[in-house]
């Protein structure tokens, strides 16, 4: 890696004060094919995305960024799994993006601090997840709190997927030995949480 692409990496990599928990979207690559990403790390200047397509240096391409939008930018380095994305934008277009980080910084400290909840194992951990196609598979609840759970599944949807776990929809936020953790679209009372799987 060069010295500018080792300076604009670490930038990213220090500016992680706007970033959101999860983010997830897809690349547009100059062949026109798409590829579904997750953001680790995000600020005005760039990103660090997991994702399972390689890409080379200096590539100039698009990223649809879920609860942002569209983002023109380029590869500055590769690592096992993904890469580092320096973004391309003219002044408006950096205020914007800077906007919208703050805001989604913003109501993720909200968030954090309502998911903040303790997770315990069911006394029955037998359940199923439903798929968006419909089709139904049986796992089990490793442990469950009221913002999420930890299953284990033999099926592995892409991260962003979202599942019904019983009568409550969630989303794949990332994967756990032996299956998948939810992240659930509302926060289930203390009183509905042991009644919904």
């Amino acid at each position: 890696m060069n010295t500018t692409a080792q300076a604009s990496q670490q930038g990213i990599e220090q500016d992680q004060a706007r970033q959101k928990e999860v983010l997830f979207g897809r690349l547009m690559l100059p062949d026109q094919s798409e590829h579904p990403f997750q953001i680790s790390q995000i600020s005005v200047d760039g990103a660090t995305i997991l994702t399972q397509v390689s890409v080379p240096n200096d590539i100039k391409l698009v990223a649809y960024i879920d609860e942002i939008g569209r983002v023109e930018g380029k590869v500055i380095a590769q690592f096992e799994g993904g890469i580092a994305l320096q973004f391309i934008a003219n002044e408006s277009r950096r205020k914007r993006l800077e906007d919208k980080l703050t805001y989604l910084g913003d109501n993720d400290r909200k968030a954090a601090s309502q998911r903040r909840h303790d997770r315990f194992e069911p006394k029955d951990n037998k359940s199923h997840i439903t798929m968006p196609d419909g089709r139904i598979y049986h796992c089990e609840v490793i442990d469950i709190s009221l913002s999420g759970a930890a299953l284990k599944t033999d099926i592995m949807p892409n991260l962003g997927t979202y599942v019904m776990l019983g009568k409550m929809r969630g989303r794949v936020v990332r994967y756990v030995e032996g299956g998948i953790a939810l992240e659930f679209s509302q926060n289930l009372s203390q009183a509905s949480l042991t009644g919904k799987i």
